[in-house]
């Protein structure tokens, strides 16, 4: 092979994580539109410009998290399995949301009924916040660890219930997603719009930008006096074997273990406060486009900041620690990830290419007269 394993297992951790790195930036656009959508269009036509600034590009940008599920099945299989029966009931609340966009977006304005186009405009805004919480949320769960062990044959068995996962740390980590999604659609939103809703955009960048600020600093220092995991011993790292085949501690206030270790990795936390700050400086000054470069940073620093606090951990198991599972023994075969390695070399680029061709041609603002003279939502 022309990659060794362990190689290839730190490669794919890499490569799920720029996958969610890639959804938080492109949907969370689309998820913070949705989220400000009662708050910055106080008008009917004001929301028809909203859903017609995402309108052309809300389905492709899904692409990032559905290819992230694919790419977790197919090279973390053990990851996948205990991911989606742990937080079924939270993935199924997630799935329910999002399916009220499309219909939200292309049947609003079938109809010029007030009441109607008000209630759809209810679902949009549950199809934007839902998910935005929920995601934060499993993510402070993934931090705290989930109720989950192995059977003797392997077999996951979940004994924790939904209600378990709405701990306060998760519910602000939630909050913090919330925020930071907000601020990256408010950004898409001045930079899409003119006038008043470029100013309410500008408002609500500035408001969910400072929360943001806040409740990140706020979890921060939360976790420093959470629990966290220590690999005490285990097979070669380089080699296959079971989630079982391993010793973990519970360390007390360990959390945050790998950035007293490593100070280096504090990078992440300091960047993305920093670019939180340069996107409300942006804002601000009408200078949307590099708002939204500079909270697109924030949300990688965030999604960095969460992985590196995790490493080498993929989800620990607070019922049974020994169980918890990494990125040494949740993948697939060598041979598979070096195939799906390849796939990737290949089709990562013509997707970005696609991407950015497509953002380019539906570039500019989106006004009322830009609405009524073609055909939209």
């Amino acid at each position: 092979m022309l990659l060794d394993y362990e190689t290839l297992k730190l490669i794919w951790w890499g490569l799920i994580g720029a996958l969610l790195i890639g959804f938080a930036i492109t949907g969370g656009m689309d998820l913070g539109v949705a989220c400000l959508l009662p708050w910055v269009g106080k008008a009917d036509e004001d929301r028809r410009i909203l859903l017609n600034s995402i309108g052309p590009t809300w389905e492709g940008n899904q692409v990032w998290l559905v290819t992230a599920g694919g790419a977790l099945f197919a090279a973390w299989p053990f990851a996948y399995a205990a991911a989606f029966s742990g937080f079924y009931l939270a993935m199924l609340l997630v799935l329910l949301a999002l399916i009220l966009r499309p219909p939200g977006i292309d049947y609003r304005s079938k109809l010029p009924s007030k009441q109607w186009r008000n209630t759809w405009d209810a679902a949009l805004f549950i199809s934007g916040f839902l998910p935005a919480l929920l995601f934060g949320v499993a993510l402070g769960n993934l931090l705290l660890g989930v109720s989950f062990h192995f059977d003797d044959t392997l077999r996951i068995v979940n004994t924790g219930a939904f209600i378990d996962l709405l701990h306060p740390f998760a519910l602000g980590a939630g909050l913090v997603s919330v925020a930071m999604l907000c601020m990256q659609g408010g950004l898409f939103i001045q930079m899409k719009t003119q006038g008043v809703l470029q100013q309410r955009a500008r408002t609500a960048v500035l408001c969910s930008g400072t929360l943001f600020i806040v409740l990140f600093c706020a979890t921060g220092i939360a976790s420093h006096f959470l629990d966290g995991y220590l690999i005490v011993s285990m097979p070669d790292s380089g080699s296959s074997f079971a989630p079982t085949e391993k010793i973990v501690e519970h360390v007390s206030q360990g959390m945050l273990s790998n950035f007293r270790t490593y100070p280096l990795l504090l990078i992440a936390p300091v960047l993305a406060f920093l670019a939180c700050a340069l996107a409300m400086v942006a804002a601000k000054a009408y200078w949307p486009f590099v708002g939204l470069v500079c909270s697109s940073i924030c949300c990688a620093s965030v999604l960095a900041t969460m992985a590196f606090a995790l490493f080498p951990f993929v989800m620990p198991s607070i019922s049974q620690p020994n169980h918890s599972l990494t990125i040494w023994d949740t993948v697939s075969s060598h041979r598979t990830l070096m195939y799906m390695l390849v796939a990737v070399a290949v089709f990562l680029p013509i997707v970005l290419a696609y991407t950015t061709w497509v953002f380019s041609i539906v570039r500019g603002k989106v006004t009322g007269q830009t609405i009524n003279s073609t055909e939209s939502y």
